[in-house]
């Protein structure tokens, strides 16, 4: 073999070497729709990332994936109610922010129910299977983490609008040293969701401030000793999209973040940020986004070069192994209903069933209605994309006056889109009803009569409008009405959670024996305009 080609076969065969080790490029967010808080750690070539859940049930969604980008839901942590009471929580009360860490062969997610008592932490071998019971810790505050070193467990959290520290029993949950204030940031409002990492022999405590909105950053300090005292960063702070440069941005509220190390040796960070439509407002929520991390030897860490990030994030990542996430079919055909789906608070059990042979989700009425602080029976999955289509088929049996049965686009219980089918007047009749719920208003959009028992809902989300169809034969849809997207936006109700596409059943009657049947449920993302 002569010299050039020499040359050329070795440089082929780096390149192809390179390409296995590196891909290029993704898009943000890597996890879209309500999936707040994010906090992530890594096990060999796996990682395990969880979210916030706040009033939904199942609690602090579990997330599995290879490289980083692509994201498999595998389950939640909390399953059951003897681990999370959300009896009668408010809105955007319940689950805050988890913690997820590894420790000796121990999965540790460690979180705050604001609406019960306070901080605790479950533990499993195997994350995918089921958690542990709450053992609770006294430190107080929000955002807890966790941080293990040389056989002791430390503990931070954010009461008092300050950065506290305390070792505790990972066995007990037992409190065994004071707590002690180790920082208060760099002066912006609501210092939160502290974690501390240790690098060349330095302690990062890393924090956000600003508010988990337009002002939302984060910022960093450190220290040679766990307990201080903490410097700040100079070029603080280290990720914002408050300046002038990102003002017009389609990421808005970049923060609450997570460091990793890949296992081959990159660091990133993941967080949480919005996505702003219709003018200002937003409704998926906040989303999990990803950004690569630089450390330079003995400095501080740079996210993204710059401390901003994009939608496209053109730079090299973790070989990618894609999942297909072009559609969500649930045809009711399982044992068990996809880990997507989620509860409005502890569920009545009894008024859900899976008929399997029929393919059939078949939901009782109760007169809990989605108007209030209670647990309807609604079953739902976020919205995950600002365009998108979701439709499913509903029979209701057995009715009376006052039964429904539908689809919501449902963001809290003062504020929510129902199109349903509901008994008319006369034999055998029934309607299909547009209603919404805006605060103190509820109003009756259009009523239609029909004469099937058995009519197919359609609803199509956009920047602007969701516009609602039925159809009595899978084929022709007709329009009932459109309703302003904004009415539902984190800008006119508040709270920290987002849309849901949900199927309900509701009786004005204390015992019905209406039943509503779900046939199958197709949710399909559209292509975003940004």
């Amino acid at each position: 073999m002569n010299k050039q080609l020499k040359l050329i076969f070795i440089g082929l065969f780096s390149l192809s070497l390179y390409s296995s080790t590196f891909a290029q490029g993704y898009k943000n967010p890597v996890i879209p729709g309500f999936y707040p808080d994010p906090s992530i750690c890594r096990v060999g070539e796996d990682y395990y990332l969880v979210t916030s859940s706040f009033e939904y049930f199942p609690a602090v969604p579990l997330f599995h994936s290879k490289d980083l980008i692509n994201w498999k839901q595998i389950g939640h942590c909390l399953t059951r109610a003897s681990q999370v009471n959300l009896e009668n929580c408010g809105v955007s009360g319940g689950i805050y922010a988890p913690t997820i860490r590894y420790h000796n062969g121990t999965f540790y997610m460690i979180t705050t129910n604001v609406s019960d008592k306070g901080n605790f932490f479950v533990y499993t071998k195997d994350p995918t299977g089921e958690w542990s019971d709450p053992i609770w810790i006294e430190q107080p505050g929000i955002d807890p983490s966790l941080y293990f070193e040389n056989g002791k467990c430390y503990l931070t959290s954010n009461p008092d609008n300050t950065i506290y520290l305390c070792e505790i029993d990972i066995k007990t949950g037992k409190q065994l040293s004071e707590s002690k204030a180790i920082w208060t940031g760099t002066g912006g409002r609501y210092p939160e969701a502290p974690h501390i990492y240790k690098k060349e022999d330095w302690y990062y405590l890393l924090i956000s401030e600003g508010g988990t909105e337009y002002g939302h950053q984060v910022t960093i300090a450190r220290s040679k000793k766990i307990e201080g005292p903490y410097i700040s960063n100079p070029a603080n702070p280290i990720l914002t999209h408050t300046k002038v440069e990102t003002q017009m941005s389609p990421i808005q509220g970049t923060g609450h973040v997570d460091f990793v190390q890949a296992h081959n040796g990159s660091w990133w960070v993941v967080f949480l940020a919005f996505r702003p439509q219709s003018g200002l407002h937003h409704l998926l929520g906040r989303e999990t986004f990803l950004a690569p991390v630089r450390w330079d030897k003995n400095a501080w860490p740079v996210i993204n070069g710059n401390g901003t990030v994009s939608l496209d994030m053109n730079v090299e990542t973790l070989p990618q192994k894609p999942i297909d996430t072009s559609s969500c079919i649930s045809d009711f055909e399982e044992n068990n209903i996809g880990p997507e789906w989620n509860y409005l608070r502890n569920p009545h059990f009894e008024n859900y069933s899976l008929v399997q042979k029929k393919g059939t989700l078949c939901l009782k009425p109760t007169i809990v209605s989605l108007d209030s602080i209670g647990s309807p029976t609604f079953i739902g999955r976020r919205q995950q994309h600002i365009n998108f289509t979701a439709k499913t088929t509903v029979s209701l049996n057995n009715s009376k006056a006052g039964d429904e049965a539908g689809l919501t686009v449902f963001m809290s219980n003062q504020a929510h889109y129902d199109i349903f089918i509901k008994e008319a007047t006369g034999k055998n009749k029934k309607s299909i009803v547009l209603r919404y719920r805006l605060g103190s208003l509820e109003h009756i959009e259009t009523e239609i009569s029909i004469p099937e028992n058995q009519v197919y809902l359609q609803i199509k989300g956009s920047a602007d409008y969701y516009t609602f169809y039925y159809s009595t034969d899978d084929k022709t849809y007709r329009p009932i009405g459109k309703m302003d997207t904004r009415y539902l936006s984190s800008e006119t109700n508040g709270g920290f959670t987002g849309v849901y596409i949900g199927l309900f059943t509701t009786s004005k009657k204390k015992t019905s024996n209406a039943s509503a049947d779900f046939h199958w449920f197709e949710y399909s993302p559209e292509k975003d305009r940004f």
